[in-house]
């Protein structure tokens, strides 16, 4: 039940401060700071994957009523809680903590940039992808994915880094 709290009380501060703030921030015209994939991130190891599904799907979809994306955060963070949980796997130890949490003080700074990378990539590659829905303008798509993909990890590693501390 802790548990349970815990991660509403993320959900809830990450989707206000996505759809309060980050959403009207556009860096230079293209870099948007997409910081509600940390959620899907930040998942202990062992965490029932349906449960981890469900969270990242009721997260995007939540943000795709503020942000009128019907579907497209959704979908994208669906995805990037299913490879989550094995990238994960991939990353820890075997002999690591059944409940070992996702996070730079747990992981090391290699380990949790690695999988914050990935993530992160995929979510970005794949929502500009399905936002454009055309591949006519390439160089647009990338430099708005690459760009809102750095912006977000610089905002998940100075929180990261915050809560270390």
């Amino acid at each position: 039940m802790l548990e349970f709290l815990r991660r509403l009380y993320i959900y809830i501060l990450l989707l206000l401060a996505q759809v309060l703030i980050l959403n009207h921030i556009h860096l230079f015209g293209v870099a948007t700071p997409l910081l509600y994939v940390y959620f899907a991130v930040t998942f202990h190891r062992n965490y029932p994957r349906w449960q981890v599904l469900l969270w990242c799907f009721m997260m995007g979809l939540s943000v795709d009523i503020f942000a009128s994306t019907p579907g497209l955060a959704a979908g994208c963070l669906t995805l990037v809680g299913f490879v989550q949980t094995y990238l994960l796997e991939k990353l820890v130890p075997r002999d690591s903590a059944d409940n070992l949490k996702a996070s730079i003080a747990a992981l090391g700074f290699s380990r949790f940039a690695t999988l914050s990378v990935s993530l992160v990539g995929i979510f970005c590659l794949l929502f500009f992808a399905l936002e454009a829905f055309s591949f006519l303008d390439v160089v647009d798509w990338v430099i708005k994915a690459i760009s809102s993909a750095v912006l977000t990890l610089v905002l998940m590693l100075v929180i990261e880094s915050l809560r270390a501390k």
